[in-house]
């Protein structure tokens, strides 16, 4: 056998597995939605444990039936809270098969942050750009309903943490969350995030010690700061950091949505570490830290449908007394 009928029969069986592994990422895979159970001892001692879904990334499609319903599934855990992380339109006609998706959470409290694809319609791009770096932030003209959207979420009950910050009592914990508009867009305003915790914290009568007739002050209650990004870019994560969060949801990398089994995420869009892409780490920021989860979401581009070795995924973190 001479080498280059060697090397013929290695190339084709090079070609024969690419195509194995395309044929499992796009028609098994990205189909294999998997929940994510993590516990974060973050809550204050004896408090009780809080359930939070973390929805990120459902680019969704109208004939995603299977996604819908598996989303919809996803309500029989009775979760707390519901923290959605942005792009959940994969498509210009996506908002009906987003309503259905999530309308059995309908009361249950929640929180949203808006990502690119909550603005803009998914395009087609090379796939190799992005080793390249973060895609491009150029405006594109708006294709998507961004305030059907936020009905849809309004008419759930849940609160739009775009620049924002508020407050919610649940099982006896006092949440403070602020968020950011998508810092893959440049839309976020770090700058606004001091003045709108100051002004929430103004307006909460029981954000000081209160003083009964017998002028003997109470315990404080127990409180925990939560940071909500769709891009887990570095500036976003320290600032989070250094204005108290001590656990920040994040979404927008896929989990680098094509892994190297051993190796982990190739790319991730933004300029989190490739180790972080995914999952529950610690992000360090000085002498401070906080819990990040960054969940691989849950869909991809209709334009890239495959996910290899990174299941489509949500995330139920269960905060437990440290």
């Amino acid at each position: 056998m001479t080498a280059l009928s060697v090397l013929g029969k290695a190339g084709v069986a090079l070609g024969c597995v690419g195509l194995a592994a395309f044929g499992w990422g796009s028609l098994v895979e990205r189909k294999r939605f998997t929940l994510r159970e993590v516990n974060v001892p973050v809550l204050a001692h004896g408090s009780a444990s809080i359930r939070v879904l973390h929805l990120s990334d459902l680019h969704m499609a109208p004939w995603q039936r299977a996604k819908q319903d598996w989303v919809r599934s996803l309500a029989g855990l009775k979760p707390d809270l519901v923290v959605n992380t942005g792009d959940n339109l994969g498509h210009v006609d996506a908002i009906p098969g987003v309503a259905y998706a999530l309308e059995h959470f309908r009361g249950v409290p929640g929180v949203f942050v808006n990502g690119s694809n909550d603005y803009y319609g998914p395009q087609l791009k090379n796939p190799l750009a992005y080793f390249g770096g973060p895609s491009g932030t150029t405006r594109r003209k708006e294709e998507l309903d961004t305030p059907a959207l936020h009905r849809v979420f309004s008419e759930l009950g849940w609160f739009d943490l775009d620049n924002r910050a508020l407050a919610l009592d649940i099982n006896g914990t006092h949440l403070e969350f602020f968020g950011v508009d998508d810092p893959h867009l440049d839309l976020d305003r770090l700058d606004l995030i001091t003045g709108a915790i100051d002004e929430l914290r103004a307006d909460d009568s029981l954000s000081d010690e209160t003083w009964p007739d017998s002028h003997t002050p109470t315990a404080p209650r127990p409180t925990m700061t939560i940071g909500v990004t769709h891009a887990p870019y570095q500036r976003v994560l320290n600032s989070f950091v250094n204005h108290g969060a001590e656990l920040i949801l994040a979404g927008h990398t896929h989990g680098g949505q094509v892994c190297v089994p051993g190796l982990g995420a190739l790319v991730t869009n933004c300029d989190i570490p490739r180790r972080q892409a995914k999952g529950l780490s610690l992000w360090n920021m000085g002498l401070h830290n906080a819990y990040l989860n960054v969940s691989a979401g849950l869909g991809t581009s209709i334009y890239a449908p495959v996910r290899f070795a990174c299941p489509p995924e949500a995330t139920l973190l269960t905060l437990t007394a440290a």
